[in-house]
């Protein structure tokens, strides 16, 4: 594969990338726990709006000056009844049907949550992203269908998406890079894992939601002849994009926050 001529990023544009994977709460949030085990945080206003509009989420989050706290013995049972409740009241992002794991502060799994409920509750995710070259050195984007609840129409890394409490870190990869871009990993080239980063910042999806995600990225080459297509209609459209024409959509804003440090991080290194 060549390696062609790579853009450098303007060193203003990389401090506000930084800045912009590292913000710090809209308002200030409350540490949430379970059995004295740091596990995410909200808002008091939220809190507050949620126990109004459900006043049976008491016996589910108890809320004092300086901190929340989950009740109950098990706490993937918490967790469903809270889900359920913050959604009858409006409270919750976009029902997946999909439980994403919660984790303490050394890193156990301590239980699960549907994934509406993980922003408001300001609990860690994980995410993996797929970078994928041309054999000439081309980068491989996708547009972000229309009714994503984030940031739709934006342009994005190959493959990308969250990984599930049932999978791996590889069997998610590989499940997102056939269900985003028809593609098999054996069938590509050179499959690495490219680093991990870190964002925290509010969510704008929902309110009182606040991101806290690691991100796990690869990067591979897609063989000559062979094209992504989108499998489960959450892609607008696949193009792709040579160094300079890579580093200007970046520049303009045009890409995802994650997309945009990923794709950085690979221009910034050689293929």
């Amino acid at each position: 594969m060549s390696t062609p001529a790579r853009p450098d990023l303007p060193p203003a544009w990389h401090r506000d990338l930084q800045a912009r994977l590292d913000r710090p709460p809209a308002q200030p949030r409350l540490p949430l726990h379970w059995r004295g085990q740091p596990v995410g945080s909200v808002e008091p206003a939220w809190a507050a709006a949620l126990l109004r509009a459900r006043p049976e989420a008491a016996a589910l989050l108890h809320v004092d000056a300086g901190t929340a706290a989950l009740q109950g013995h098990d706490l993937d049972t918490t967790f469903a009844r809270l889900a359920v409740a913050m959604r009858a009241a409006g409270l919750a992002g976009r029902w997946r049907d999909e439980l994403l794991a919660v984790r303490g502060a050394g890193g156990a799994v301590l239980g699960r949550v549907e994934r509406a409920a993980v922003r408001p509750l300001g609990i860690a995710t994980h995410a993996v992203h797929l970078a994928g070259l041309a054999p000439d050195g081309r980068h491989w984007l996708q547009q972000r269908s229309l009714d994503k609840a984030t940031d739709p129409g934006r342009w994005d890394t190959l493959v990308g998406g969250m990984v599930p409490a049932a999978d791996t870190l590889q069997a998610a990869l590989a499940r997102e890079t056939w269900e985003e871009a028809g593609l098999r990993l054996e069938a590509l080239q050179g499959l690495a894992h490219g680093g991990r980063l870190v964002q925290r910042g509010p969510a704008a999806e929902v309110a009182g939601g606040y991101v806290v995600e690691e991100v796990d990225w690869f990067r591979a080459v897609v063989p000559a002849g062979v094209s992504p297509v989108n499998q489960d209609g959450e892609v607008l459209r696949f193009e792709l994009a040579d160094a300079p024409a890579l580093a200007r959509r970046l520049q303009d804003g045009d890409c995802t926050l994650e997309a945009a440090a990923v794709l950085a991080a690979l221009l910034a290194c050689p293929h």
